[in-house]
């Protein structure tokens, strides 16, 4: 399906009317997954003429996607991963996990941006970054979409390697899943139980009696709100 591929019309926006100059588009994936860290990354592109077939992520087929990472990591001006672990998830609720891991991207920037351009339309970074939320930014925002593909290849290599190197977690079906919801990962929850990589304070373990004991009561209202409106639940 054609699509209309990114500009740099929010960044010649907000250069225009905040005088911002570097300029951070951001981006994140894992935030739906049941293990595994929530990643984010930060790109700073500058308005060169991206690479030919950028878009969000989710658009580009998973052989093109890791080729496109490769070749955005060289093009980009400066780009840093930042991660929040299913431990901090459970501690913190998935906003402030989200603003942490943003944090550690942007300050592991070699140049502090003026501004950020953060996918979606919550601000879940605030003070004392300047942001503009764009929804669907990481089909229209050329920053955006090099931080989404960048995110979602290194994340996934993450999780491969987890489904390889740590033997707890052969059975889940990491490297095709990537720790989100799947017929494999599922079933393997439900015979097996969750690792020291999954999410203990999310709604799936409440559908797991042999393993509903494990889960962790999160503090935080913000996470107790996002859990009540159905984005965590386990359907069979």
């Amino acid at each position: 399906m054609p699509y209309e591929p990114p500009t740099h019309s929010v960044e010649r926006s907000l250069r225009a009317t905040t005088g911002a100059k570097i300029i951070a588009g951001v981006d994140e994936v894992g935030r739906g997954a049941w293990a595994g860290p929530v990643t984010v990354c930060a790109a700073v592109t500058g308005l060169r003429r991206a690479p030919e077939g950028l878009t969000d992520s989710k658009l580009i087929t998973p052989k093109r996607r890791t080729a496109l990472a490769a070749e955005l990591e060289k093009w980009v001006t400066a780009h840093a991963l930042g991660h929040a672990s299913p431990e901090e998830i459970d501690e913190l609720g998935m906003t402030a996990a989200l603003r942490l891991a943003a944090e550690r991207a942007l300050d592991g920037l070699p140049m502090r941006p003026d501004a950020v351009i953060l996918d979606g339309k919550h601000d879940y970074l605030g003070d004392p970054w300047q942001v503009r939320t764009v929804i669907k930014g990481d089909q229209s925002c050329v920053a955006v979409a090099a931080a989404s593909v960048i995110a979602k290849v290194r994340r996934d290599e993450i999780m491969a390697r987890l489904e390889v190197e740590a033997e707890e977690c052969l059975a889940y079906g990491f490297a095709a899943n990537a720790g989100y919801p799947s017929p494999v990962h599922k079933a393997a929850l439900a015979e097996l139980g969750p690792t020291a990589y999954h999410r203990l304070s999310w709604a799936y373990l409440d559908a797991l009696p042999r393993w509903r004991h494990l889960k962790k009561v999160r503090i935080s209202a913000e996470a107790a709100a996002l859990e009540s409106g159905g984005q965590l639940g386990f359907d069979f």
